[in-house]
């Protein structure tokens, strides 16, 4: 055998014959490589595992939760407190930088590691000939050449070209999407033959449902389909969130603020002889004040909230910020199978030449308790029986669990698991033969199976002799309904059996048809008697009739497309299946309208132009962009659609369960993975897991992302207004030469506890009712927009005008000592922005009716904040730090008068907004 470095491994294997395959990659079927050989070409080609990318590391993971501009402003404001004696308010800040920074870093701790679990997919052993011998190897040792043998249960460890098979189907969903197991054979395909169809191949990743076969590895690790996959993965770039973005812009926001407010003022101090100590001081509280320090750990929280109660209505979140995100979708791209399905395929109709039976409805009328007298549907479902290799757990009567048995393990029900096994087409054919009191167990114990014809892709069709007594058999036949149709010469009515004329051809071709536009799977039946079990099997045979199976639809979609409708989101199908049955299922859950349902679109993948055609056609995007379906994508098309979406503004959700999935859960905005069906690969990609696997349950996650929105956006709004009223506080008093109305240790007290419970209690309220009756955001759109920072320097204005007059009033009307004067104003604005809690309301809700008022948490934030306010008021070592004097009676109306004008001011502002909406609509 020549060198292994003068091996050319075989371009397109899956198009090249079998023994033309073996040639050019040096191996024999018969004996498979030697030691020696196995050796030489693990140094050539490396271990048989997908490349392990670098990971995050803990050090990384920590250095990203200190990356927020709010978090960096924090520790510059923490250096400079340092760097000028202010030890107290620089320890203050750098407190809450490590509470904020232990939250983050424990919480993206068990962030997403796909490429992990893609590498965990190749350990696994496997039977490999070898030397002439057949062993058990570790996959990673797998190299091209190797002559691999696999049979029902196995995992396909490498890319391998089939040699031999004997009733081999494998389960590709994972890879390809195609919710059925494809029969394989060694026969080559064209050469343009899309990944899953191609027959002649097995997949890393995939799975052996049924049947046996030996094979010879064409590729290893990253050269396999699945390595392709996971180099998508790694080069699909995660998005940014939206919220992340928007935090992001209200940082650069703050710093510019602060910047500018401190620099004016300080120079301005400077400038008109005020002594360079006090000016730095002054500085010092203009930035204490102008920086919302409760803002990333009550964001955090309120995340953390959401992310919590997500869980509870089994939607498990992957990262906090994507709780957030989930509020802004607006066009989610959903799978067929399991997640608009049941995943579960079901014979649902019965048809025959003179009438239709429903399986589910009218079928106990026509079979009972195991006896009829109608033998053209004994025969349809023994031959269903008969025609069949699966296992089906309810043999022991009808009503037993159907649900496909996914374990790959090849145990079967040999451990009495029961548990059904095969082909979820065949498993269907079972239980309809079941429902009606038919066994294949004991049909088997009375006809024995004497041959079977094992299912040809070719000629689409399967067949089996029974013994029905000595020297009598029954040929039973099932398949593609035209295939069938052809091999029959007559048919099969009330017992008789007529001659199959052109009409009758005609009509059930035309039926066929029909079927396949409702998205049934069609399979035909057929029989006839023999003499012999040699011979052709579909030579004069007798048309029974037709099964019509689906994959019904969740009975709880309807309800979550309408409600998506409402609320603006566009909800899309992409799937790996064919086009005429993801049109059936959008249609039967509402994901097109009955009005759109005529003339629903289906663009199917070998129909999608490219991204860089698109480029250059603006009406193959609007086309694109107003489709509804797309039926046989491929991974990269998932990436393309995404990217379109994109690029055109839209936040895209993704559903999925497959390897094939993962690149693109990964780029989309919030990718969800099923948690129930999911491969690893596809949970560990994802923003969030459903446990439930209820596209329901994505709706229901919508609509908590908005109101964590609406309570984020409460919360800030109220937070820089309480800062703003701060800033203006120190800054005025500065320009017009009085005492400091707050110090800047009492500002930080204000800051990090009675701005921060209310916040806190505002942020993880239950939000507004109709959160779902309002279009998504628009991209782009910030946490505050012009008429919040109008509102936020309103009410800070107005307490700044407050605090100042409690200020004067105790300086110069109750002549109070500078001390005594300052405490009157730290209390009014301590207050005033306790009561401001209630100005956060909606225009729209009532005085007392209202999200604030409901909230508990609000009054038990105001309770606490009132406790620690007058315990650092009257706990003498606390008060002496912070410079504060227990008032009088008379400074105690003047705080209670005047800290109530400014929620009196917000009240009256509401009624006016709500009277000016309720005018204009």
């Amino acid at each position: 055998m020549s060198s292994p470095h003068s091996l050319k491994k075989p371009e397109n294997a899956w198009a090249a014959e079998a023994g033309k395959v073996l040639k050019a990659l040096e191996s024999e079927q018969e004996s498979g490589l030697s030691g020696a050989e196995v050796q030489k070409r693990l140094k050539q080609y490396g271990q048989n595992q997908l490349r392990e990318h670098e990971t995050k590391s803990l050090w990384q993971i920590l250095v990203e939760q200190v990356k927020s501009l709010i978090i960096l402003l924090l520790a510059v404001a923490a250096l400079v407190s340092f760097l000028y004696r202010e030890i107290l308010e620089g320890w203050a800040i750098a407190i809450v930088i490590v509470i904020n920074t232990g939250i983050g870093f424990f919480t993206e701790l068990r962030a997403v590691r796909s490429m992990e679990a893609l590498f965990k997919l190749g350990r696994v052993e496997t039977r490999v000939r070898r030397d002439g011998e057949v062993m058990k190897v570790d996959a990673r040792d797998l190299v091209p050449g190797d002559i691999i043998l696999v049979e029902g249960g196995d995992i396909i460890t490498a890319d391998i070209r089939i040699l031999a098979s004997s009733k081999l189907q494998a389960d590709e969903s994972a890879l390809t999407g195609e919710s059925m197991p494809v029969g394989k054979t060694p026969e080559p395909v064209d050469e343009d033959t899309v990944l899953g169809e191609r027959t002649s191949m097995l997949y890393k990743g995939t799975a052996i449902t049924r049947g046996s076969g030996e094979g010879v590895v064409v590729s290893t690790g990253q050269q396999t389909e699945l390595g392709h996959i996971s180099s998508l993965v790694e080069e699909a770039e995660e998005e940014q969130t939206p919220l992340e973005e928007r935090l992001d812009r209200l940082g650069y926001r703050l710093i510019l603020l602060t910047l500018a407010i401190t620099a004016f003022i300080s120079v301005s101090g400077v400038l008109s002889g005020k002594e360079m100590f006090l000016m730095i001081q002054t500085g010092i509280a203009l930035a204490v004040a102008a920086i919302p320090e409760g803002l990333p750990i009550v964001a955090t929280i309120a995340l953390a909230k959401g992310m919590r109660i997500m869980a509870r209505k089994n939607a498990l979140i992957n990262r906090l910020s994507s709780v957030e995100t989930l509020g802004a979708t607006e066009i989610i791209f959903s799978d067929k199978t399991g997640t608009l399905t049941e995943n579960q395929m079901s014979v649902t109709r019965l048809f025959l030449s003179e009438r239709e039976i429903d399986v589910g409805s009218d079928f106990s009328g026509h079979i009972g308790d195991g006896d009829t007298d109608d033998e053209d549907i004994r025969l349809a479902l023994e031959t269903g029986a008969f025609c069949n290799n699966a296992t089906y757990a309810g043999d022991g009567g009808p009503g037993t669990n159907t649900e496909t048995d996914t374990d790959t393990d090849g145990a079967g029900d040999e451990e009495g698991s029961g548990g059904n096994s095969g082909d979820p087409l065949e498993i269907a054919l079972l239980e309809a033969a079941n429902l009606a009191g038919i066994e294949r167990k004991e049909l088997l114990e009375q006809y024995p199976e004497v041959r079977e014809e094992a299912f040809d892709p070719e000629v689409k069709m399967m067949a089996t002799w029974n013994e029905m007594e000595p020297g009598r058999y029954r040929v039973s036949v099932k398949g593609a309904p035209g295939t069938v149709l052809e091999h029959c010469n007559s048919y099969l009515t009330n017992g008789q059996q007529r001659s199959l004329s052109g009409e009758e051809r005609e009509k059930w071709e035309s039926m066929n048809e029909k079927l396949a536009a409702d998205g049934l799977r069609v399979l035909a039946l057929a029989y006839r008697e023999a003499d012999t079990a040699d011979g052709d099997p579909y030579e004069n045979l007798v048309f029974i009739g037709m099964v019509g199976l689906l994959d019904p639809p969740r009975g709880d979609v309807r309800e979550a497309m309408e409600a998506c409708r409402k609320a603006g989101i566009r909800v899309v199908m992409v799937t790996g299946d064919q086009p005429h049955t993801a049109e059936y299922i959008a249609k039967s859950v509402g994901l097109v309208t009955a009005e759109e349902g005529q003339e629903a679109e289906v663009i199917h993948g070998s129909d999608l132009p490219s991204p860089q055609e698109l480029e250059s056609s603006q009406q193959d995007t609007d086309q694109i962009l107003s489709a509804s379906i797309f039926a046989r994508i491929s991974p990269r098309q998932k990436l393309d659609l995404i990217e379109l979406y994109q690029k055109k503004g839209h936040i895209v959700g993704m559903t999925g369960d497959g390897v094939n999935d993962a690149p693109a859960l990964k780029k989309a905005d919030i990718g969800i993975a099923m948690g129930k069906r999911g491969t690893q690969v596809a949970r560990e990609a994802s923003d969030m897991v459903l446990t439930d696997d209820a596209f329901a349950t994505i709706v229901t996650a919508i609509e908590q992302g908005r109101v964590i929105f609406t309570n984020i956006r409460r919360f800030v709004y109220y937070l820089l207004s309480c800062n703003v009223s701060e800033v203006l506080v120190v800054g005025l008093a500065s320009l017009l030469g009085a005492p400091l109305p707050i110090l800047p240790l009492q500002i930080l007290f204000l800051n990090l506890v009675t701005d921060v419970f209310p916040a806190l209690a505002l942020g993880v309220g239950e939000g507004t009712q109709g959160a779902m009756q309002q279009p998504p955001r628009k991209m782009g759109e910030p946490i505050l927009n012009r008429q919040h920072w109008i509102g936020i320097g309103g009410y800070g204005l107005v307490i700044t005008t407050v605090v100042l007059g409690a200020l004067f009033t105790g300086l110069y009307w109750l002549e109070l000592p500078e001390r005594e004067a300052v405490t009157l104003s730290f209390l009014t604005l301590a207050l005033a922005q306790l009561w401001h809690v209630f100005n956060m309301r909606d225009s729209n809700s009532g005085f007392v009716d209202n999200s604030v008022v409901r909230n508990r948490w609000v009054w038990r934030a105001i309770v606490l904040c009132l406790a620690l306010i007058f315990g650092a008021l009257y706990a003498g070592p606390v008060a002496e730090v912070m410079q504060l004097s227990p008032p009088t009676g008379e400074g105690w109306l003047v705080v209670a008068v005047m800290s109530f004008i400014p929620l009196l001011v917000g009240q009256l502002q509401k009624v006016w907004a709500g009277r000016s909406r309720e005018g204009r609509e």
